[in-house]
C-alpha cells in the first residue's frame, strides 16, 4: 500500500513540474512535451485510485541558448524522460548540439549526469539541469580535439602532438566558393588563422598537424593558377592538451581579412597593412618570406 502512495506522489511531483515548465517556457521552441498520451495516462493515474501504473515514460525537448558572448548561434537540446519513479530517481536526459563531436557529447551528458547525481538526490532537478547546461555545455565544444582529427584519443595520449601553422600562397585568390571553402573548412577542423583574397592571396591556418595537413590536401586539390606552401612551422607539444593547443595559437579563429585594395578591379590587397596586421600577430617575419622584401 506505501509504495502505491509513494507512486502517485511521485506522479504528483511530475505533473506540478511539466505544469511548471510549460508556464516558464511557453513557446514550442523552448519546451515541447512529444509524447501528449504519456501525460494524459499520468494525470489520468493520479486522479483515479483504480488506473495502472502508465505504461510509458513522460518525454519532452527543452531547448538551451547559452549566455556566452561568442555562442549567439550555439544551441542545446535536452531530450528528457521521467522515469516512473522519478524525482525519487533521476531523470534520462541527453543534452545534443550540431557542434558536440560525439566524443565531448558523451563527456558533456557524463559531467551532467554526475551534477546531478550530487546536487538533485529525490527533488525535481529539470531546472538545475537545465541551467547547469545554460552555464556549462558550451565549453564543451571546444574542450578537446575535434572529431576530425585523425589520430584517436587512445593513441593521442600516448605520443607528442605536433602543432603545425601553414602559410599558403596563391597567384590570387577571387572565387567566391573557394572563398568560402576556405573558411568553413577551416571550422571544421577547428583551425585558426586568416585568408586575404585578391591578388597575391594568402592564406594561414594553424592548429593540430592533421588537421593542417587535412586542410592543405583539400585546398590543393581545387584549381589554381599556382598555390603552394611558402612556409611552415611545426612544435611538438608534449602534453598536447586543449590548453597547451590554444596558448600555441596567434589567431582566435579563421576569418577573411580585406586591407583596404587600391587596384582597379578592388583585388590588389593594400601590403603595408597586411604587414601591419602580421607585426601585430607577431608573424611579421613571414612577411618577407611571402615577398621578399622587408616590411614598412
Amino acid at each position: 500500500e506505501t509504495t502505491e502512495m509513494t507512486n502517485r506522489e511521485e506522479a504528483e511531483v511530475q505533473i506540478s513540474e511539466l505544469d511548471l515548465l510549460s508556464s516558464m517556457f511557453p513557446y514550442e521552441e523552448e519546451f515541447i512535451v512529444t509524447d501528449q498520451l504519456a501525460v494524459a495516462e499520468l494525470k489520468h493515474y493520479v486522479e483515479n485510485e483504480s488506473a495502472e501504473m502508465p505504461s510509458s515514460k513522460v518525454q519532452f525537448i527543452m531547448s538551451v541558448k547559452p549566455e556566452v558572448s561568442n555562442a549567439s548561434m550555439v544551441e542545446f537540446s535536452m531530450a528528457c524522460a521521467l522515469p516512473f519513479k522519478y524525482p525519487a530517481v533521476l531523470p534520462e536526459i541527453t543534452v545534443r548540439s550540431s557542434l558536440l563531436s560525439r566524443c565531448q557529447q558523451i563527456r558533456l551528458n557524463s559531467d551532467l549526469k554526475a551534477y546531478l547525481m550530487q546536487n538533485c538526490s529525490g527533488e525535481p532537478c529539470m531546472l538545475s539541469a537545465r541551467e547547469w547546461v545554460k552555464d556549462h555545455a558550451a565549453a564543451y565544444i571546444d574542450k578537446e580535439l575535434s572529431s576530425s582529427s585523425v589520430t584517436t584519443s587512445n593513441a593521442m595520449q600516448s605520443e607528442d602532438i605536433t602543432f603545425t601553422r601553414l602559410w599558403i600562397y596563391s597567384h590570387h585568390i577571387y572565387n567566391k566558393q573557394k572563398r568560402k571553402n576556405i573558411v568553413d573548412w577551416a571550422k571544421e577542423l577547428s583551425l585558426s588563422g586568416f585568408c586575404m583574397p585578391g591578388k597575391p592571396g594568402v592564406v594561414c591556418v594553424e592548429g593540430l598537424q592533421s588537421s593542417c595537413e587535412e586542410f592543405w590536401s583539400r585546398v590543393r586539390r581545387l584549381t589554381w593558377k599556382r598555390i603552394l606552401i611558402r612556409h611552415r612551422e611545426d612544435v611538438s607539444l608534449e602534453d598536447g592538451g586543449h590548453a597547451e593547443i590554444q596558448k600555441q595559437r596567434k589567431f582566435s579563429t579563421l576569418e577573411e581579412k580585406c586591407f583596404d585594395a587600391h587596384g582597379a578591379r578592388g583585388n590588389h590587397m593594400d601590403l603595408g597593412q597586411l604587414y601591419h596586421f602580421l607585426e601585430e600577430k607577431g608573424c611579421a617575419d613571414v612577411f618577407q618570406m611571402y615577398f621578399g622584401v622587408e616590411g614598412h
